[in-house]
């Protein structure tokens, strides 16, 4: 498996992660087939992902060398302070997933200078706006299915869509 064919299937497990992980809160006629897109879209992107892509034919190949690994670091430490502040401090647990989103949106920032892919600060905007949103709505009391759907299901479909665009603008 190439740098790009790896690229895409975390970003589409994570997608499967953020739509699985949230869609609990919504009421079963609307979480289940939710649940269930989400594993069609990952075994569809999966499809996708097997056609042939040659590392040439992308502008800089995503390297997993050591800026990666502190970007994904940083996220790591980032989301279990946040966590650890909304959960014992603030006592927020419903902010939980827009903390989450909004972490992985902007690990984006860093991934997109590492691997001179510029186009990853959209998606990262995106999750980031999507987890702050979602934050907002939790500390204003937001019923929960409202909180998961913009922390959660969106930022998954927003990942699932990127690697679609990724897998159809290379094709």
């Amino acid at each position: 498996m190439n740098r790009v064919r790896a690229t895409r299937l975390i970003g589409s497990s994570f997608g499967l992660f953020f739509v699985q992980a949230n869609a609990g809160a919504l009421p079963n006629a609307v979480g289940i087939p939710l649940r269930v897109l989400a594993v069609v879209a990952l075994l569809l992107l999966g499809v996708f992902n097997r056609r042939p892509v040659p590392e040439s034919t992308t502008a800089s190949p995503p390297r997993f060398g050591r800026y990666y690994w502190f970007v994904v670091a940083a996220e790591v430490v980032g989301i279990a302070a946040g966590l650890a502040v909304i959960n014992k401090a603030l006592h927020t647990p419903a902010a939980t997933a827009g903390w989450i989103a909004f972490v992985v949106g902007v690990h984006f920032f860093g991934l997109a200078t590492a691997w001179s892919r510029p186009p990853l600060r959209v998606l990262g905007g995106s999750m980031a706006a999507c987890g702050a949103l979602g934050m907002t709505l939790a500390c204003l009391g937001a019923p929960a299915s409202a909180v998961s759907t913009v922390s959660g299901i969106l930022p998954g479909a927003l990942l699932f869509g990127s690697v679609w665009w990724s897998s159809r603008s290379s094709a």
